[in-house]
């Protein structure tokens, strides 16, 4: 029985298949997702085409299919017509069966027309990689046979071919929807499933990600750590990538004595630190109410809920959390002015002049409001320092 070209012990066939899936999940995270998919980051020639080749060999992924597929998720994200959301589906049928509606959104040429636009279309795509997308795996099978022999390399190849379907379309697709911790109050279900990105090449931090699509780095606290970006400054110190944007840092600079139209760019830019700031802020105040209230254990395990929206708030905790809004004139005035500053950057319609005013007002009326909290985030939106 032909034993391959290798004689290794049992865990030096593990490693390797640990080794080769991880390449895979490099080109899926890389090439795919950052670079294709938002354009986070441009690649030499040379080391997308390497990935694009090897997505070829051990997944049979489309690139183009891929990418509209995933760009459509982030416009219709928790709709009827995200084509992977578990808040529509349910975690079962995504985490386990995940890939069967990655086939069937790939099957609708509406989708593609729309949202494929800016994958490669040349020669190689044309008459082999899209129309043979199934020869790859084929041919993967061959090789893993020839290396590791008629036992090993099917096994190997078997879990090449399944690593991407479970851990992207049911993982990362299901449970990034569903589970986990969150940095900021994106306005899906979007969670981070490890502040450490390593197995699933950095995408683990799925709820940076959807705060910030474009950035080629997922890691956004100082606890975090995305593989994948490592990889990518690998690649530009030499001179195999360059990258195009990474998620904005908040910079603070004086007090501004008026809120001008620089105040409004700076606060929208960093709208997601202002909501992180919002937050603390609500459970500063929800901590000092239920320390001067003697009936403070009524609204005790509220916290995690603070801030999230009326709907996501099990129904056993909502009607205690209304209670104590109604009760708390500082949370009620945090709550209130809360939407209101939300407002200001989901009104893609209004001019600026009408937005500017809008924040001028908000920062007015928070000053004046007699609540700390607001007067030092306020003072912290005046600070901001623009892009």
């Amino acid at each position: 029985m032909y034993a391959g070209l290798v004689d290794w012990p049992w865990w030096g066939y593990v490693l390797a298949t640990l080794a080769l899936t991880h390449v895979t999940i490099a080109s899926v995270t890389i090439f795919l997702h950052r670079y294709q998919a938002h354009r986070a980051l441009e690649l030499h020639p040379l080391v997308a085409h390497f990935f694009r080749c090897w997505l070829w060999l051990t997944t049979g992924m489309v690139t183009k299919e891929w990418a509209a597929i995933h760009r459509k998720h982030h416009g219709k994200c928790e709709t009827a017509e995200d084509p992977h959301s578990p808040q529509v589906y349910g975690i079962h049928r995504v985490l386990w069966a995940g890939v069967f509606l990655y086939v069937k959104e790939a099957r609708n040429t509406e989708t593609l027309q729309r949202y494929g636009h800016g994958t490669p279309n040349d020669w190689i795509e044309n008459h082999l990689y899209s129309p043979w997308h199934k020869l790859g795996v084929v041919v993967m099978l061959a090789i893993d046979i020839a290396v590791f022999g008629v036992l090993a390399g099917p096994l190997i190849w078997a879990v090449q071919v399944a690593w991407i379907p479970f851990w992207a379309a049911g993982v990362i697709n299901g449970l990034g929807h569903f589970w986990g911790y969150r940095n900021f109050s994106t306005d899906d279900a979007s969670t981070n499933l490890s502040p450490l990105g390593i197995l699933i090449g950095g995408e683990e931090l799925h709820n940076n990600h959807h705060a910030f699509p474009t950035s080629a780095k997922l890691s956004n606290r100082w606890y975090e750590f995305d593989i994948g970006w490592l990889y990518i400054r690998i690649l530009a110190a030499l001179g195999l990538a360059q990258v195009k944007k990474v998620a904005p840092r908040p910079r603070l600079g004086t007090l501004r004595p008026v809120v001008d139209l620089d105040t409004l760019h700076a606060v929208i830019a960093n709208r997601y630190d202002v909501l992180s700031r919002y937050t603390h802020s609500l459970k500063q105040v929800y901590r000092e109410e239920i320390g001067k209230r003697q009936d403070g254990s009524r609204f005790k395990g509220l916290k995690p809920w603070l801030a999230e929206h009326a709907g996501d708030v099990p129904q056993e905790l909502r009607g205690r959390l209304e209670l104590l809004r109604g009760e708390s004139r500082a949370l009620h005035t945090l709550y209130a002015m809360r939407q209101e500053l939300v407002a200001i950057w989901e009104r893609s319609n209004a001019s600026r002049e009408h937005l500017l005013k809008t924040l001028q007002d908000w920062c007015e009326r928070a000053e004046n409001s007699g609540v700390r909290q607001l007067q030092e985030l306020s003072m912290r939106l005046r600070s901001y320092v623009p892009a």
